[in-house]
């Protein structure tokens, strides 16, 4: 997909106002220091649209870009770090349950795991839940670089096996490469909401 904009729009904290718009949404989740915000810069061209930072846990809030006029990207919150406050792990579980349950626009979740760690108690309980509420849900491999292709291809089989699930629907991405980046651009726009809104926002 030719990124043409990518404009941040708004941070939603509990309680908060989703924003305006009849754009389809595509939602980011996974555990702290997974590489979201790395993806999210990565799928749309633009180093700093979504903030990475050091400190594993620090983002509180979702996170609304607009993409092409045409899509919402949707950054959750990160779990699972054990030094974040357990006050506000109990405000984020809410935030994002409410969210997933109740965004109409919610055409998918890309969920994010670390290739170099294997799904968490977490991770498969995010996963079994979206699917509970029958969203659309791609797995995505991440910081392939940082291992051989071979320990890849391991780590690929290890996710699945965990997950039952065939390793073909994982998506293998990097941040530093762009590896994967095609391929989850084009099941982003498979999605019906996705494909069907960037249709009609298409010159004639």
């Amino acid at each position: 997909m030719k990124i043409t904009s990518a404009e941040f729009i708004t941070s939603v904290y509990p309680q908060g106002k989703y924003p305006a718009g009849n754009y389809p949404e595509v939602a980011f989740a996974g555990r702290s220091n997974v590489g979201k915000s790395s993806l999210i810069n990565t799928l749309v061209n633009r180093k700093g649209l979504a903030k990475t930072s050091a400190s594993p846990g620090k983002t509180q809030s979702i996170n609304f870009y607009l993409i092409n006029q045409v899509v919402y990207f949707v950054d959750l919150p990160g779990y699972g770090y054990a030094k974040v406050p357990h006050q506000v792990q109990r405000q984020w579980s809410p935030l994002i349950e409410e969210y997933c349950r109740t965004r109409k626009k919610l055409c998918g979740v890309i969920v994010i795991l670390d290739a170099r760690i294997p799904p968490t108690p977490l991770d498969r309980a995010l996963i079994q839940w979206l699917a509970d509420l029958s969203l659309p849900t791609f797995i995505v491999m991440t910081k392939v670089d940082k291992i051989s292709k071979n320990k890849s291809a391991q780590a690929r089989r290890r996710i699945a096996e965990a997950l039952a699930i065939s390793p073909e629907e994982i998506c293998p991405f990097s941040a530093h490469t762009g590896a994967g980046k095609k391929e989850l651009w084009q099941k982003i726009m498979h999605l019906p909401g996705v494909s069907h809104n960037s249709k009609r926002a298409e010159p004639h």
